[in-house]
């Protein structure tokens, strides 16, 4: 936490810099107050340069994103300790890659990729500290600053980080997101650039479960065991660490005369330097649990992974014929370990490098109400084979109504430990000739503002790949060849009744086909009741209400700490079971506070419910935090 303290430190003296001396109260004070700029004018811009711009308004979906990870996990079924790692109560397949990922999933899901930092242009400095408290000891807070020092430059830096003991024996988790970078446009608008520096550190403490006896205990809800703390987990000396660094630049010059709208080209450049390392240790060996093993103590296994990106790209853009991109790029890649791992029967090499040139190219267009969009790419490789295409179109019916649907195609090759992983536990070391996974998407997603929003997909996948159990027990990767098919409906509307409001989320899902390897429940829905109103002269802005949350059961994946990878399991059906929470949120100036008795039921029919075989669901908690926006 030494550089969350440092980072605080700086934020508030810079604030602290930036304020002129007290000079007293009434109409001074009024008009400092109101050179603040509108918080519409404080720009966000994503990497593909989307702009949206700041919000400080306080409503239920501020309530659904006030969690660890900042964005609503409708979908998602968290551990009982924050920055756990969380099941998936749907599936979601990224079809826009054409690479493998690195692996260690479970561990990902506060990891931030590329696509996950954001730019910014602001009229005045802007702070933003968030802070939520965790089970048991410890905080989460999330630190960012940003300025404009001018017109052209923006520069920010933010710190993530977490701390919390939780409530079981040896699950503490301790998370750490740095981020800094920049945005620069020329004077002659001829030339843009961001970039970012991200360092990240985000350990585990696993204990691998509760034992049978203290399940069967959790089960039944014996009284004696409502101090969580008493029961007994499968272990308590192993932890696994995530760590990355990453070095992004995007940059683009303008060949034309900025003046010129009707023609525009220019060139562009990306560079991408990730690296990855995953951490498993363990101070003695559990046989019993993982199978035999190399050594009996102090085991440690390291995963690496180093990919460098570099792209070049050139781009046409004309206001009848549309925008037009084509790009060349490489990527180079280096994962593994720094033994080879030889038995009687077959050699588990070290190492996956080498180098995957690639093209691409994207061209998007307005005709009529139509947006229509279209972008792939191939890989020219023989080592790593794959391609994407995606065509999207869209119509805005008004301002409010909007259509967008779309079609995907895509061939990738499984992600880096389904096709090689070494341990120090003898069952979890291989390396597979796997086939690409091809996978095909109809999409569409319906947004209305007095009718109910609507998404709908059909995945098709083939050569699905994933982790499973084998005919000892055994975690190992598998690929089938029959085809699996995967639908899924969602709906959401919000309902205003004055000084009541309810917003209702509903989701359906079926497996089609490969409903043995592909696991999710049926029916997953959200439904939030609430009042709201002014209070104080309109001094202070409430919500205060409840969020019931249900799943139905369904044979739910199970988590294996080695991997750090959910599996496929089909012998123990789990779920079914409501969760209330009570929630009173405030906003007062550019602040909001919330509170929330989380699990609420909990009082009146006890827990006895998991977020995995093996992992209780949390209980009765009392979280309460807020989010501060600070304007110089």
């Amino acid at each position: 936490m030494k550089k969350l303290i440092f980072f605080l430190f700086l934020v508030c003296s810079v604030n602290m810099w930036g304020q002129r001396p007290d000079q007293g109260s009434g109409k001074k004070e009024t008009k400092k107050k109101d050179s603040v700029a509108p918080v519409k004018l404080y720009k966000i811009i994503s990497i593909e340069r989307d702009t949206t711009h700041l919000d400080t308004s306080l409503t239920i979906l501020k309530d659904y994103k006030f969690n660890y990870l900042r964005k609503d996990n409708f979908e998602l079924l968290p551990f009982s300790n924050t920055g756990q790692t969380y099941n998936s109560l749907s599936f979601k397949k990224d079809l826009s890659r054409a690479f493998p990922e690195f692996g260690a999933r479970a561990r990902h899901y506060n990891f931030m990729e590329a696509r996950d930092i954001n730019y910014y242009h602001v009229p005045k400095p802007w702070t933003e500290l968030y802070f939520k408290t965790v089970p048991e000891q410890g905080q989460q807070v999330d630190a960012f600053f940003t300025v404009n020092t001018s017109k052209n430059l923006n520069l920010f830096i933010a710190y993530k980080g977490m701390r919390a003991l939780g409530q079981y024996q040896h699950i503490l988790t301790s998370t750490g997101n740095l981020r800094m970078g920049f945005s620069y446009d020329s004077d002659n608008r001829r030339y843009h650039v961001k970039g970012h520096f991200v360092s990240q550190d985000l350990l585990n403490e696993e204990n691998g479960g509760l034992t049978l006896q203290s399940i069967s205990q959790y089960v039944d809800k014996e009284p004696e065991f409502i101090d969580r703390s008493v029961l007994d987990v499968n272990f308590e000396n192993a932890e696994s660490t995530l760590f990355g660094k990453r070095i992004f630049l995007d940059q683009e010059y303008l060949l034309t005369n900025p003046a010129d709208s009707s023609n525009v080209i220019s060139v562009g450049h990306r560079l991408d330097h990730s690296y990855k390392k995953f951490v498993f240790q363990q101070d003695a060996a559990v046989n019993s649990i993982f199978g035999e093993s190399f050594e009996s103590t102090n085991l440690e296994t390291a995963t690496r992974s180093t990919i460098f990106t570099n792209e070049v790209s050139l781009n046409y853009s004309n206001q009848i014929l549309g925008k037009l991109s084509g790009w060349f790029g490489y990527t180079h890649y280096d994962y593994g370990y720094n033994a080879i791992y030889i038995t009687n029967e077959s050699v588990v090499g070290n190492r996956l490098n080498g180098d995957v040139p690639y093209i691409g190219g994207s061209y998007a267009e307005k005709l009529g109400g139509f947006n229509f969009k279209a972008e792939g790419r191939i890989n020219i490789s023989d080592q790593f084979s794959g391609n994407y295409l995606k065509a999207t179109a869209g119509y805005s019916f008004n301002e409010t109504n909007h259509l967008h649907f779309g079609i995907s195609h895509n061939s990738t090759a499984p992600n880096f430990n389904f096709l090689l992983h070494q341990s120090d536990y003898v069952n979890y070391n291989w390396q597979n000739n796997f086939d690409n996974v091809i996978s095909q998407s109809l999409f569409a997603k319906l947004d209305t503002s007095g009718l109910v929003d609507l998404e709908a997909e059909l995945l098709q996948i083939d050569n699905y790949t994933f982790f499973g159990l084998n005919e000892n027990g055994g975690v190992k990767p598998f690929q089938i060849n029959d085809q699996v098919r995967y639908v899924k409906l969602k709906a959401e509307k919000e309902f205003d009744f004055g000084l009541f409001g309810s917003y209702n989320t509903i989701m359906y899902q079926k497996v089609l086909e490969g409903n043995d390897v592909l696991n999710v429940p049926d029916f997953v829905t959200r439904n939030s009741v609430y009042y709201k109103d002014h209070w104080f002269d309109n001094a202070l802005y409430l919500q205060t209400g409840f969020t019931f949350n249900y799943f139905t059961k369904y044979n739910m994946n199970g988590y294996d700490p080695v991997l750090a990878e959910f599996y496929v399991q089909n012998s123990e059906e789990l779920g079914g079971f409501p969760v209330v929470d009570y929630f009173f949120n405030a906003k007062v100036d550019k602040a909001r506070i919330f509170f929330k008795l989380q699990h609420l039921n909990a009082v009146i029919n006890g827990n006895n419910n998991f977020s995995a075989p093996g992992y209780p669901y949390g209980d009765l908690l009392i979280r309460f935090g807020l989010v501060w926006d600070l304007f110089m």
